[in-house]
């Protein structure tokens, strides 16, 4: 009887001490550098090119993002131009100007609220060129938004285009698909009336769809759920609004949603009471934004 008291005991010793050591640790490894590459369109111009590096500068996270760029982009352009390593993009980098890392008598926390990301373009570059740029922890990709709620404009040029990439990305470059928007309801793009009947509430009943098919069918390692957030943002008491032209992004809240969501998504870190805003936007707005991008993160179609 002895024996078990004592071995009972060890073992409740040596849970405890397994329940303190993960107390101890903290709940995200917060990634101190992060390169991130789009394989992408206009969207990913919205997501990724205004806040987004000034966003995680404030977390302390020294960003570069790389932005391969044709607008309008679908799958199947991006899977023949890899095919045929076509030199067709503009290549948008986006980098931290500012040194990350407090001397003496500095804040912990850069101030970012005048910080304008550095910025270069370089015209003419192929995917396997910029795959080949730098040591990259993400790559994304994503469909066409005025094909993104249409599956059978998907494949086989989604699997083709993820088994390329995979032949010329590290071990350790994980690849993340994002999710787009449904457009704005009096949105003028003139695939809206003839691929989603001008509804958004069809155009986004659609994406989702597609974006099930897709996650069900690929492992990606990330998946970043702008429609979500876009859709989550309308029906906060901003409106229909996020939109400045029916399809792409505001300036303001729009991009500055997205750069929230893809903050949270990539680093695991909240914007949730981030100061930098972009010029023009509110501190209401920015909390509203904030928070629907915070629910947004982890949510999945």
């Amino acid at each position: 009887m002895r024996k078990i008291h004592y071995i009972l005991i060890v073992l409740l010793l040596a849970v405890a001490e397994v329940l303190l050591v993960a107390v101890r640790q903290p709940a995200h490894n917060v990634p101190r550098e992060m390169k991130v590459l789009c394989i992408g369109n206009s969207f990913s111009i919205d997501a990724v090119e205004n806040n987004l590096v000034e966003l995680a500068a404030e977390r302390g996270i020294d960003l570069t993002v790389g932005n391969l760029y044709i607008g309008g982009c679908s799958l199947e352009r991006h899977a023949l131009n890899m095919r045929g390593d076509s030199a067709v993009y503009s290549y948008r980098l986006m980098r931290t100007p500012l040194r990350l890392s407090p001397q003496k008598g500095e804040s912990d926390c850069p101030d970012v609220q005048d910080m304008t990301c550095e910025r270069t373009v370089t015209d003419s570059v192929s995917i396997l060129w910029a795959l080949a740029s730098d040591e990259w922890d993400v790559v994304t990709m994503q469909q066409a938004s005025h094909y993104s709620g249409q599956w059978f404009t998907y494949e086989p040029w989604l699997s083709e285009l993820i088994d390329s990439v995979r032949l010329h990305i590290q071990d350790k470059t994980k690849i993340y698909w994002y999710m787009t928007w449904a457009y704005q309801q009096d949105a003028k793009h003139p695939a809206f009336v003839p691929n989603y009947n001008g509804s958004q509430a069809y155009m986004y009943d659609e994406i989702l769809g597609c974006n099930r098919q897709v996650l069900a069918n690929h492992p990606f390692d990330g998946f970043i759920p702008g429609g979500i957030a876009v859709q989550q943002a309308r029906a906060t008491k901003l409106g229909d609004t996020f939109c400045r032209d029916g399809y792409h992004l505001s300036y303001t809240c729009g991009r500055y949603l997205m750069a929230c969501l893809w903050l949270e998504v990539l680093t695991g870190q909240s914007a949730v009471g981030c100061t930098f805003m972009p010029e023009g936007m509110t501190a209401e707005e920015r909390r509203i934004v904030q928070q629907v991008a915070h629910r947004a993160a982890t949510q999945r179609p």
